[in-house]
């Protein structure tokens, strides 16, 4: 059985009294003091298999210090074993013994720390800077790093659209990201600036009701104006409050109010077409009948067939069918010609016209003089 399979639990008893060791995500941890930091790292390579050096780096944690991490990872039979090991060193003296002679691929990463963080690795063999450029002051990865870029030029928050360019106008307050400190406090323009403007309060919208709190106490004065009950949610069915069913003991000259409002199906109707209740005076006038669902196929009721006993002139006319839409489907003359008027009863028939006679619509053929004219 590998030693590393005895962790996290025995973190103590490998790596020290002081050790302390934890699981997550496949990866172990095990934090350690910083004397034991050099140990620890050795105990990994050499009894734990963790010959691959991986990263090594720091994060700032406000109020605890600097923590180191390095990343190790053993290799044998085929099978990926992970060791985070981490120690903590205080923000007033970042100092830590340097891990080349365990790990030579330290190198490089305690040359970005060292430059990031300022956490100085002593027995270095070349802590210089790696990445930033000459002269360049600061740490950028702390967290009391200061953002210049930010001071010489406002971070795109800092206005809304539609906003006045003119510093004197009003506008909401500027908010500041992390890192990025008031420009009258720190910069090229410090104690230079004006205090921002306040902002103008809010003026109530003409017209827009205003509700006044209630009276804080039982010894309010009684002129206080009485406050809006609370609004309550009434569903369709209730119907408002004006339709409430009145109090018991209400007076007698109190009007009268409309019932509640009941939900009706499109085949019932509405509440006019109701038949009238039994006991109703025979003066009331008749109210139009429950609707009825019809189909397509049957029409509408104009069109319904007539009922046994209805006189013919109550039979509304049905509808002609539809005509086509091309017109020489339904040729019809232009002008169309006076019927002939009826023989009464005893008059003898008219006579036939002779043939070519205009009256039954043929014509007699012109004759052509030819060439004897």
């Amino acid at each position: 059985m590998n030693l590393y399979d005895t962790l996290p639990e025995a973190a103590p008893t490998v790596f020290g009294a002081e050790a302390v060791g934890s699981s997550a995500y496949d990866v172990l941890t095990v934090d350690v003091p910083v004397g034991s930091w050099i140990p620890a790292l050795e105990i990994a390579r050499d009894k734990l298999g963790c010959t691959y050096f991986d990263w090594l780096s720091a994060v700032d944690e406000p109020g605890t210090g600097f923590r180191i991490c390095a990343h190790v990872v053993a290799l044998e039979g085929h099978r990926v074993r992970r060791l985070l090991l981490r120690t903590t060193v205080p923000h007033a003296a970042p100092s830590l013994p340097s891990a080349v002679a365990v790990y030579a691929g330290a190198e490089w990463h305690e040359r970005e720390t060292f430059e990031m963080f300022g956490v100085t690795f002593t027995d270095h063999p070349h802590l210089v800077p790696l990445l930033l450029p000459e002269n360049f002051e600061g740490h950028p990865l702390r967290k009391d790093f200061v953002l210049a870029a930010r001071v010489a030029k406002a971070w795109p928050g800092a206005k809304e659209p539609g906003e006045a360019h003119d510093p004197d106008a009003p506008k909401r307050r500027q908010m500041l990201p992390p890192g990025v400190p008031d420009p009258n406090d720190w910069g090229p323009l410090k104690g230079q600036l004006p205090p921002a403007p306040a902002r103008p309060a809010r003026t109530p919208r003409a017209g827009a009701p205003t509700r006044r709190p209630g009276p804080a106490s039982a010894d309010a004065p009684a002129e206080a104006p009485a406050v809006r009950p609370a609004r309550r949610t009434r569903s369709v069915s209730e119907g408002s409050a004006s339709q409430a069913a009145p109090a018991e003991g209400a007076p007698a000259e109190a009007p009268a109010l409309r019932p509640a409002r009941r939900t009706r199906s499109v085949s019932e109707g509405s509440a006019s077409q109701t038949a009238p209740a039994e006991g109703a005076p025979a003066e009331a006038p008749a109210v139009r009948p429950a609707r009825r669902t019809r189909s397509v196929s049957e029409g509408s009721a104009s069109q319904a067939a007539p009922a046994e006993g209805t006189p013919a002139e109550a039979t509304p006319t049905a509808k002609p069918p539809a005509r086509r839409d091309a017109p020489w489907h339904d040729p019809k003359p232009a002008f169309d010609d006076p019927a002939p008027p009826k023989p009464a009863a005893g008059d003898p028939a008219p006579p036939k016209p002779p043939a070519g006679d205009p009256a039954d619509g043929t014509t007699t053929p012109d004759h052509h003089d030819g060439g004897d004219a």
